[in-house]
């Protein structure tokens, strides 16, 4: 799980998305430095943390993956101000390294392939539309839940009637330096361990 921290950019606010939200529906309230952002259900989908840098001792500029111990700063901040949310997140990678079992043809679309991954602890259904996607393969996968380098948010889905849960990933869209032009998914050799972190 990845929060965010810019304070040239944006000011002393650690910024905690959980999920996507409608900017006009939202509303926010303010416990001592936390605002809790809320949906129109009701529903927590972020925090920002104002006065960051005088509660945390992780903070870097941009993308900060969160760890067990920063969780427990952030945690310790919510309950020094009585409040009582549940931040029992989830902070297993996003991106791991996953093994193709099983390439078939989509049934409804001829340049769509329907993969068996291995990612360690599951097997994940993924659509793909590389042409070069094969058995056999390890690859990098960004499970749901995964933010891309280009912002776009990893979700399950369906793609022309099939699930499709994660994206198996080119170079590109990894936002790799020197990456391939050519169009194709980022192919590891065999020593990369199934289900093992692929830090971008």
């Amino acid at each position: 799980m990845d929060v965010f921290y810019n304070a040239d950019g944006i000011g002393d606010v650690l910024i905690i998305p959980l999920q996507e939200g409608d900017r006009y529906q939202i509303q926010h309230e303010q416990i001592g430095d936390i605002v809790r952002i809320t949906d129109n259900q009701n529903e927590v989908i972020g925090y920002n943390i104002f006065q960051a840098s005088t509660h945390f001792s992780f903070l870097q500029t941009g993308k900060i993956t969160l760890t067990e111990e920063m969780l427990a700063e952030i945690k310790q901040l919510f309950e020094a101000n009585g409040v009582d949310d549940d931040l029992n997140f989830d902070l297993s990678p996003k991106f791991v390294i996953g093994y193709v079992k099983e390439k078939r043809q989509h049934e409804n679309a001829d340049k769509l392939s329907v993969c068996q991954v291995d990612v360690g602890d599951k097997v994940l259904q993924i659509v793909c539309g590389a042409p070069n996607v094969a058995t056999g393969q390890h690859v990098v996968v960004a499970k749901a839940g995964a933010t891309m380098p280009s912002g776009l948010k990893i979700k399950p889905t369906e793609l022309r009637g099939v699930p499709s849960n994660g994206m198996i990933c080119s170079q590109k869209e990894l936002g790799l330096p020197n990456a391939l032009k050519e169009k194709g998914i980022y192919v590891l050799d065999d020593s990369y361990e199934i289900g093992s972190a692929f830090n971008i």
